[in-house]
Parts: structure tokens; C-alpha cells; sequence
């Protein structure tokens, strides 16, 4: 029998104050960083700013009591904590040779805090993965009002829905939700990696009253998204469901025989892809806003896009291998030497263009390391069947979705949507530690 690995030097600070090991704080501290986490996911989408801040702060805070009442695990960092790691530094010299480096400073510190959440999901997951079950029920719950309260609004007065109607845009007249968030963008961006998870509950979970959980929030996510009518919501979420729907036939296929192994997912794939035409052709709403991704510079929304897009490259082209420094304060001090006349913007647009710019290309490529790890450790579980294997399958579509959404917007900054995209990487990080 091979000897445990020992636990990372980057952790030794860890079990410093530890004491007796039956000591009551111990025991209890699973427990308070599961209800802490439950209360985070539920209230998502609709607590406050300064309220989700300082219950990301508690969440950090918690992870380092943590830390320093116990012994640190006998394991290895694995590739997904490697790339954080790897990130976290490139922000760090980035903000460090920042032209504006106090407003980087607070990127940083953003950055920070929502790797303090990420690090106490995945202690929790790695200790007692049996929490995974009621995270996701807290993330669904909070999922499903959000859902219900924007559905609502297709009967509110339509002056309310109206706000959203761009009549510069080969769409205007589209009428869209926004539920709780007050943006459909943001709406559609926090379901993309939600829904996945749903499907998951919804085949993991036994009992009547949780897999109704689970299908009333899938049901209605669907809807809302739907109605929020976002270009970028709509691609994130097909390429989530979608590659969640292969890896459940690659999954099943194992338990066929050789020719309907080899034949059943091209088929169903077919099946859904003339679906997804025909509903297209033929379902005018749906027409009507996907055609406006082809108008190019002749629908508004794609126009300002580009012109945003294009001032991020020569920012990058300025300060290609350090960046601006992390977070929206940074670029909005710098975004206005580089912005066309007329084109104000909060950020990139692009997550891929935000993170080159906030931290160069070696950050933008520890992303996308990290990208493919997540992807990688997604599909190991295709062929595992351990507490977290189905999990971690939903918590890579996720991913995909989210990084498909984030190609043409920049939402995953946003609290309500990153920390489910922490929650993801969570499970896929405990899943590869877990035997």
C-alpha cells in the first residue's frame, strides 16, 4: 500500500491552533460552514451587494478558523487548485505593477474573497461530500423563486418589460424578464450553470418532494431563460445542457451493448439538433432574436459590443504580459484612454479579452489551464461511480456553459453568477481528491 502524499508546504500554516481533536469547535465547524454556504447559494439572487459581500467575508473568515483548528489534509494541491494558485499570482504582479494599483488592490481583494469561498466548498465537500446534496437543494430553492418572481413580471404591466426593448436593434419590441436581478443578461447568465445541476439533482436525488425540487426549478430556469430573450444566456445554456446531455449518453453507454453504445448518441444528437432548427424556423420570437446575432454591426447591441472589443485589444496591445490589475475599478480608470467616442462600457465584454487585459496573456492562459483541467476532471468521472462522479459530470457542463457565455459578455463577474461557477469548480476539485 502505496504511503498517503504529504500535505502541500503552502499549507503548513494550517493546524497551529489545533488542539484536542474531540474538541467541540471542531466537530461543529462542518456544520457551521454548511449552513453558512446554504444561506450564501440561497440568497443569490436576491440579497444585496453589501449583504452577499459580507457573507463571501464570513465564508473566508470561516475557511481560515478552519485551517487553523485542524490538521491540513494528506493530499495533494491537484491541477485545479495549481491554476488558482497560478492566477492568484499573476493578479498579484499585476495589481503590483498596476498603473492605477489602489483600485487594483480592491480587484485583488474581490479575488480574494470568492477564492475564500471556494476553498471552504471544497473542504467541505472533501470532509463530508454528503453536503453536495443539500448545497445544491439551498442553490436550486434560491433558483426557483428567482425564476418564479421573473415569470410573474409576462403579467406585469408591459410598460415594466418594455424598459428592455432596444429600438435601434433589428429585435425591438422584444419584451424580456429580469426577474430579482434587474438585468435579463445577469437573469440568464445565473441560470446557465444552475439548470445542469438541476438535471442532476433530478436523476440523484430519491424521494418525491426533492426530485420535485429539482424538476420545478429545471422546468421554470428553462422558462425563465426563455423569456429573458439573452443571445449569450441562449448559447451558454444549450452548450451546458447540451454537453450534459452527451456526457449522460457517454455515461449510459457503458451499460449497453456494443452497437447501441456506439449508435445512440449520434442519434439523440440528431434528434435534438433538428429540434433546435425547427423551433428556429418556426417560433418567431425565437427567430427574431437569433437573427439579430447575424445583423452584425446593424443591430446595436452587436455594435457597441464590437467597439467595446476592439478597445480592449489595444489594451491588451499596450500591456500585453502585466495587465491593468484585476477587478472593474482598474478598467474603469484606464477603459476611457482607449474607448471610441461614444462607447462607455464597465467592462470588456469578453471574459477572455477582461482577463488579458486585468492580467496579461500568462493570466489568460492560466485560465484557460484551469479551463481544461475543470473539463478533464469531468470527464475521469465518466467512468467513476463514487458520491461526487454525477456531480462533478453536471459541474463541468456548468463550466462549458459559463465559459461559452462569457466569449460575448462579461456576467460571470457578477456575485450571483460566479460564486455557482466556484460551486462547480468545488465539485469537480473534491471529486478528483475523493477515492
Amino acid at each position: 500500500m502505496s504511503p498517503s502524499p504529504a500535505a502541500p508546504w503552502l499549507l503548513c500554516w494550517q493546524g497551529l491552533l489545533a488542539g484536542d481533536s474531540r474538541s467541540r469547535l471542531r466537530q461543529l465547524l462542518p456544520q457551521i460552514a454548511g449552513g453558512m454556504l446554504c444561506a450564501l447559494l440561497l440568497v443569490l439572487p436576491m440579497a444585496s451587494r453589501a449583504g452577499l459581500g459580507l457573507l463571501i467575508a464570513a465564508c473566508g473568515l470561516l475557511w481560515l478558523v478552519w485551517g487553523l483548528a485542524t490538521e491540513p489534509l494528506q493530499r495533494p494541491l491537484g491541477a485545479i487548485n495549481g491554476w488558482l494558485l497560478l492566477y492568484l499570482a499573476m493578479a498579484v504582479v499585476a495589481t503590483g505593477l498596476s498603473p492605477v494599483p489602489a483600485a487594483a488592490a480592491k480587484g485583488l481583494l474581490k479575488l480574494l474573497s470568492y477564492l475564500g469561498v471556494y476553498a471552504l466548498m471544497r473542504r467541505l465537500l472533501e470532509g463530508a461530500p454528503q453536503w453536495w446534496n443539500r448545497l445544491a437543494a439551498a442553490l436550486l430553492l434560491g433558483q426557483l423563486i428567482t425564476a418564479v418572481v421573473g415569470l410573474r413580471q409576462l403579467y406585469a404591466p408591459m410598460e415594466d418589460l418594455a424598459l428592455w426593448a432596444d429600438p435601434n436593434s433589428v429585435a425591438d419590441g422584444t419584451r424580456r424578464i429580469y426577474s430579482t436581478l434587474g438585468n435579463p443578461n445577469l437573469l440568464a447568465g445565473y441560470l446557465v450553470p444552475i439548470l445542469p445541476f438541476a438535471v442532476i439533482a433530478l436523476l440523484r436525488w430519491q424521494g418525491i418532494w426533492p426530485k420535485l425540487l429539482a424538476l420545478s426549478s429545471l422546468g421554470c430556469g428553462l422558462a425563465a431563460a426563455l423569456m429573458s430573450y439573452s443571445r449569450g444566456g441562449w448559447i451558454g445554456l444549450l452548450l451546458a445542457l447540451g454537453s450534459l446531455g452527451l456526457f449522460l449518453l457517454l455515461r449510459q453507454s457503458r451499460r449497453l451493448g456494443p452497437l447501441w453504445g456506439k449508435l445512440l448518441p449520434p442519434l439523440v444528437i440528431t434528434a435534438v439538433v433538428v429540434a433546435l432548427v425547427l423551433a428556429a424556423i418556426k417560433v418567431e420570437p425565437l427567430r427574431i432574436r437569433l437573427t439579430s446575432m447575424l445583423a452584425g454591426r446593424g443591430d446595436s447591441s452587436n455594435n457597441f459590443r464590437i467597439n467595446v472589443w476592439l478597445a480592449a485589444l489595444e489594451m491588451i496591445q499596450a500591456r500585453p504580459w502585466i495587465g491593468i490589475g484585476p477587478g472593474n475599478s482598474a478598467f474603469n480608470l484606464i477603459y476611457p484612454l482607449y474607448q471610441q467616442p461614444g462607447y462607455t462600457a464597465l467592462s470588456a465584454y469578453s471574459v477572455p479579452l477582461e482577463l488579458a487585459v486585468e492580467t496579461g496573456i500568462p493570466g489568460l492562459l492560466a485560465a484557460f489551464g484551469l479551463l481544461l483541467s475543470a473539463l478533464r476532471i469531468g470527464l475521469q468521472q465518466l467512468q467513476r461511480d463514487l458520491v461526487l462522479s454525477l456531480p462533478a459530470i453536471g459541474a463541468a457542463a456548468a463550466v462549458i456553459g459559463l465559459a461559452a457565455h462569457g466569449v460575448v459578455d462579461t456576467i460571470f463577474f457578477r456575485p450571483e453568477v460566479q460564486i455557482s461557477g466556484w460551486f462547480a469548480l468545488a465539485t469537480l476539485g473534491a471529486a478528483r481528491q475523493l477515492r
